[in-house]
């Protein structure tokens, strides 16, 4: 075996190397931006549900709460705005514009409910109405299930955006354009707090 042929083989072996290197990282950001958009999953089916039983609540509530119509119509109007935001974000989780809007929604549906609640202690035959208490225990437990899916969303979005932001991965990130993702986090604390939805005296 001559010289220029040994050369030609170390060579090739050097660039095959660098090829499965550089193969290994790309299907390594694939898997994690899989698994950010995964658990985007987990949140979207349970803001779906929240959705779904905000006109419920807001039903049940417009009987005892004739003179409330303009908090009753906020509610209604944040949760359409939080859904077509929704609908947007989970179409595409790795969007950072449809993650922020979708953010700046969730809080108004936030701030909305808890003045509906705080605005619903008035009325004590609304609270002690078994439908709303139905309503209000399964949207506790939603917001806990979002809190959940929120977390387990925000640490795979971490560990993607590690991965991608380290070198070399950073090379490989930028060439094959994987945009940083962006996680759910609510920015006016005050709307950091699930709302509270008790209706017991």
């Amino acid at each position: 075996m001559g010289p220029i042929l040994i050369a030609l083989l170390v060579v090739f072996g050097i660039a095959l190397a660098l090829v499965l290197w550089a193969v290994g990282i790309y299907n390594g950001l694939v898997t994690l931006r899989n698994r950010f958009k995964n658990a985007y999953a987990q949140i979207d089916v349970q803001l779906k549900r929240r959705y779904d039983l905000i006109p419920n609540l807001v039903e049940v509530a417009k009987g005892y709460m004739k003179h409330e119509r303009e908090t009753l119509e906020a509610v209604i109007a944040a949760r359409n705005i939080a859904s077509t935001a929704q609908a947007r974000a989970a179409a595409d989780p790795s969007d950072p514009e449809a993650m922020k809007k979708l953010l700046q929604a969730e809080g108004g549906v936030g701030a909305t409910l808890g003045r509906l609640m705080m605005v619903s202690e008035a009325y004590p035959d609304l609270k002690a109405n078994a439908n709303m208490m139905q309503l209000t225990e399964e949207l506790t437990s939603t917001e806990n299930k979002v809190g959940f899916a929120r977390q387990a969303y925000n640490d795979a979005v971490m560990e993607y955006n590690t991965q991608r932001e380290i070198f070399p991965n950073v090379v490989i990130a930028g060439f094959a354009n994987f945009q940083a993702a962006q996680p759910f986090e609510i920015e006016n604390v005050a709307e950091r707090q699930a709302p509270k939805v008790s209706f017991t005296s």
